[in-house]
């Protein structure tokens, strides 16, 4: 009873975290370009196309190719 108590407890914790509203003054912190997943958008489609060109050929970005790089 004890453990069914103390996950239900740690369960609703966690939701709680997840209920945070963002103030309409703090949305200008989250538009920042540091905030951004990819703040270098150069170094993002380099990494994307290699991540595209060897996981192809297993079919993970969804499209056709050789997965040696060479398309």
């Amino acid at each position: 009873m004890n453990k069914f108590l103390l996950i239900l407890v740690m369960a609703l914790g966690l939701q709680a975290c997840g209920i945070t509203e963002v103030k309409p003054w703090e949305r200008g912190y989250l538009a920042r370009p540091e905030m951004a997943w990819d703040p270098d958008a150069q170094t993002a489609a380099q990494r994307s196309h290699v991540y595209f060109s060897k996981e192809t050929s297993n079919g993970g970005a969804t499209a056709g190719g050789g997965g040696c790089g060479c398309n």
